[in-house]
């Protein structure tokens, strides 16, 4: 699979998008190595719920093709500042994705990154056709949440 190439796994349909960050290997402790390309996914469910995994990325304008093309309804996307999107660009993120549910993940989850999803949560109030889940760890999100 690559960018743009879309697999069939189970009654599920990936297909690999672009994401913009910095990837590497941890070879030991000391040693960085085996740079390889960030990736985003988009899963379409048998149910036809779509929904984009940005992963580790900064906000991007190709975000609004992902939305034409894709038309997801759900987007997880990362808050974390210090090496993926900050919640300001996220925020941008949820206006150029359009989706109608967000869940933001990569925050509290390392000793840099402390902060909370509260910023997020503010600058993106003015989208009020999205819903925000904030989600512990281990923490699942119904179908019935999503209605």
């Amino acid at each position: 699979m690559n960018l743009g190439g879309t697999l069939s796994l189970l009654d599920i349909q990936v297909s690999m998008v672009n994401a913009f960050h910095h990837s590497h290997v941890y070879v030991t402790d000391q040693t960085i190595a085996y740079p390889h390309a960030a990736n985003g996914f988009i899963l379409k469910m048998s149910d036809y719920t779509t929904i984009y995994f940005a992963g580790d990325t900064s906000i991007f304008g190709d975000m609004k093709l992902i939305s034409e093309i894709y038309k997801p309804d759900i987007a997880v996307i990362p808050i974390g500042n210090r090496s993926m999107m900050s919640p300001l660009e996220a925020s941008f993120a949820v206006k150029l994705l359009d989706v109608k549910h967000v869940i933001p993940f990569h925050y509290g989850t390392f000793a840099g990154f402390t902060q909370t999803p509260d910023q997020f949560i503010t600058l993106a109030k003015p989208y009020k056709n999205t819903t925000i889940h904030i989600l512990a760890a281990g923490e699942t999100l119904s179908c019935a949440q999503l209605q």
